[in-house]
């Protein structure tokens, strides 16, 4: 499991000592506890997890854009290094061709023909490729895909 293995290597990073990853995974473990509390469950499943990690990783984005803009590199290249450990949990991405597959076939079961249908092939779509594709590049794409319609 997912949270098991980031345990594992949290130990391992303090045995390294290893602050960025140490910090970063504790960081991690402590949001996975609150979502554990949250749903007042033993343990996370994988997707959970997954989603937890999206959710770092999109604050990390974000950090790092807005410390771009204020001219802190320092703290942006700090992030990205915390963003890249994060990355490495998350399941490979589906390449772009993979999802135009995938957004092709939503758009016929859905049975779209114009943009109003857009949230029924979206539903479609995040039960076949949760964790799996970044969401606002699976947007994008159904949109291009519904506008040729």
């Amino acid at each position: 499991m997912l949270e098991e293995q980031i345990g594992k290597d949290y130990i391992k990073a303090m045995k390294d000592r290893d602050s960025v990853k140490s910090s970063t995974l504790s960081f991690l473990r402590a949001q996975m506890k609150n979502v554990l509390i949250e749903k007042r469950a033993e343990n996370l499943k994988d997707e959970e997890v997954v989603a937890v990690i999206k959710k770092q990783i999109k604050q990390r984005q974000d950090s790092i854009q807005q410390y771009e803009k204020g001219g802190r590199q320092d703290l942006a290249g700090k992030e990205a290094v915390e963003l890249a450990i994060l990355k490495d949990y998350l399941p490979e991405e589906m390449s772009e061709q993979e999802l135009e597959g995938v957004v092709t076939a939503a758009i016929e079961e859905a049975q779209a023909d114009s943009m109003k249908d857009m949230g029924k092939v979206m539903k479609i779509i995040a039960d076949k490729v949760q964790g799996k594709a970044d969401n606002k590049l699976v947007s994008e794409l159904v949109k291009r895909a519904i506008s040729q319609l």
